[in-house]
């Protein structure tokens, strides 16, 4: 039997859409709701005032491209959600990837008193990011004109046993981020860094329940909260709770949506069959 010429092309066209792109993208992965015990700061490098950086991890099974992320947090009482200038999106590898453990010059290395550990820390630099100048998009909306958090670690906050910054009362917003320039990760363990800066005050990400509850996604592995500034201890971290509380772990709210990346043998696969389709239809002329 001769195989329709309609049939081939479909064929074709699936495995060049296949090769081309992931499938739809959906909600993977979710921490939850905040649940007000911690809100920690977060803002991007702009010269001045100095950059800070607060960290939640999520795993990937398998490769994956993320389109979107969202975050919550508190702006200061009184400031327009259009004071919202710039949202950077970084992601990090766990420790020791992308970082250099034997330093010798500069901040003392991992291992001496700068910081307890760097065991299931962010790694020393970003693997990939994306900004509001390039590849990101964003959209912010208000959940609360007021939220509170019982503990903080607010610009200045982070050291060893401070015990943090003590409660804070701010408006609760939700960031929206695009991404017109996917992430696109191999199968591993990362850690998400969102960065807001705004025009007057500080952004503080609030946290969520740890262990995860009432989130999606694969949680094998959830580490905690980190943080780190710079100039300050960077490129090392502390851990939120362990560390600059001294007591309890955190998680963030956060949560990402994606779409797997077709794995190099089912591509295979499917282009076999396609050839197998093509081969049956010349034998059949």
């Amino acid at each position: 039997m001769q195989l329709p010429v309609s049939a081939a092309s479909a064929a074709i066209a699936l495995l060049a859409l296949a090769s081309a792109q992931p499938a739809s993208a959906v909600p993977f992965f979710s921490t939850g709701n905040p649940d007000g015990l911690m809100a920690t700061a977060t803002r991007p490098d702009t010269g001045a005032p100095s950059e800070i950086e607060s960290a939640d991890d999520f795993v990937l099974s398998t490769g994956t491209s993320i389109t979107s992320a969202t975050f919550t947090g508190l702006i200061p009482v009184g400031v327009a959600l259009s004071d919202v200038k710039n949202v950077v999106v970084e992601i990090y590898r766990v420790f020791p990837a992308d970082s250099d453990v034997g330093r010798t010059s500069g901040p003392p290395t991992f291992s001496t008193s700068q910081v307890p550990t760097r065991v299931n820390s962010p790694s020393d630099v970003a693997f990939n990011s994306r900004d509001s100048s390039s590849g990101l998009s964003f959209t912010v909306s208000q959940l609360a004109a007021s939220f509170n958090a019982s503990n903080s670690v607010q610009p200045g906050g982070i050291g060893i046993k401070t015990g943090g910054d003590g409660p804070v009362t701010g408006q609760e917003v939700e960031i929206d981020a695009t991404f017109s320039d996917p992430f696109s990760l191999p199968a591993d363990h990362y850690f998400f860094v969102p960065q807001v800066e705004l025009n007057s005050g500080d952004f503080l990400w609030l946290s969520a329940a740890r262990p995860i509850s009432g989130g999606t996604g694969p949680f094998l592995g959830d580490l905690q909260s980190w943080t780190r500034d710079d100039p300050g201890i960077a490129p090392d971290w502390l851990r939120v709770g362990t560390d600059i509380v001294g007591a309890g772990t955190f998680n963030a709210t956060f949560s990402l949506t994606g779409a797997t990346i077709p794995e190099p043998a089912s591509l295979l696969v499917l282009g076999t069959a396609v050839a197998g389709l093509g081969l049956l239809r010349r034998r059949n002329a």
